[in-house]
């Protein structure tokens, strides 16, 4: 076995609605050691049984078998639960999958903690902090006002059907939603038709013109004008389309929206515009006090994330700072030393 295996280790998990992480750590000082990645981790739109295999999984690769032994905690966190109360459904489902998934690797170490995914996140800043600001923008959208380490109040993470705004479900709705009214004639023309038909697996020929790009009509003449009969053929094969996917997958078009937002789409940066605002008005919710510090993160807050100008700069009216963290691996891990008793 590697010498470096050969210590007392921690495993930290982000489970969110895209993909489940898993971090194998030094109990020590939290040196990553090894990684895994599975299907999403959504605590309570993920049956238990699917959560179990996707967190074996991203377990299993980030931890070689003879260093199973070795591990002495393991934290994570997870969309749809809290650490706050023992009895949240969504934290039930959480340790019974995570439990079970720790079996059937033969990882029988205790303490397993569970807290939720924007839990983590926020410990995953700089010196693990346990009080304050934090914010998820990712696939779906939260933010909580986060004390003794435990969300003291949340604001929406209220799942696709009701809440979630400015997430990038949100955003992905915003684009079909866009390109069912350019085709109705209720929208303004915008390169999201086309771009979300594509992304949909629609046929070409239903497709909207688009400027420097053959488009040709049924007798192979160019076709400059988005006729009536083919927007009906394009409502008549968008709408079955979506309507047969999980809705949740809508997010996946999000980077379409900065795509055609980056090529000066009007309705495309009115979309991501608004969406920074529905975020704001999250973070509002909370009654920040100038000079707060907000963890954030989610793939719409990265570095190059298509939301993270126009946020930071609501924020900073606001007050506020951002402090961008890549996900809550790190801070799962913090939590997973903790609770062992080292240092975060």
């Amino acid at each position: 076995m590697n010498n470096e295996l050969n210590q007392d280790l921690v495993v930290g998990l982000d489970a969110g609605g895209t993909r489940t992480r898993a971090v194998l750590a030094t109990a020590g000082d939290g040196r990553p050691l090894g990684e895994g990645v599975a299907g999403p981790g959504n605590a309570l739109t993920v049956p238990v049984p699917q959560l179990t295999e996707h967190l074996a999984e991203a377990v299993g690769r980030a931890v070689p078998e003879g260093a199973r032994g070795r591990v002495v905690a393991v934290a994570g966190g997870f969309a749809g639960a809290t650490g706050a109360s023992p009895d949240e459904p969504g934290r039930l489902n959480a340790l019974a999958a995570l439990t079970a998934a720790l079996g059937g690797l033969g990882i029988g170490t205790e303490p397993v903690e569970v807290c939720s995914d924007i839990e983590a996140a926020f410990a995953s800043a700089p010196g693990a902090p346990a009080d304050g600001l934090a914010l998820v923008a990712g696939t779906g959208a939260v933010a909580a006002r986060i004390a003794g380490r435990h969300c003291a109040a949340t604001v929406d993470g209220d799942g696709w059907l009701l809440g979630d705004d400015g997430s990038g479900f949100w955003i992905g709705r915003g684009a079909a939603r866009a390109a069912l009214r350019m085709a109705d004639g209720r929208g303004r023309p915008t390169l999201l038709a086309a771009a979300v038909g594509r992304a949909l697996g629609l046929p070409e020929e239903v497709l909207p013109y688009e400027p420097g790009k053959a488009s040709y009509d049924t007798e192979g003449a160019a076709a400059h004008e988005w006729s009536r009969e083919r927007r009906e053929a394009f409502r008549m094969h968008l709408l079955p389309t979506v309507m047969a996917q999980p809705p949740i997958r809508l997010a996946g078009l999000a980077p379409l929206v900065a795509e055609a937002a980056g090529r000066q789409d009007a309705v495309a940066g009115a979309i991501l515009d608004r969406a920074a605002e529905r975020l704001t008005e999250t973070v509002r919710a909370l009654e920040p006090r100038p000079g707060e510090r907000i963890v954030a993160t989610g793939g719409l807050l990265g570095p190059d994330g298509p939301l993270t100008a126009p946020l930071t700069g609501r924020l900073q009216a606001l007050g506020l700072t951002l402090d961008r963290v890549a996900d809550g691996c790190r801070g799962a891990v913090a939590l997973a030393r903790l609770a062992h008793g080292g240092r975060g």
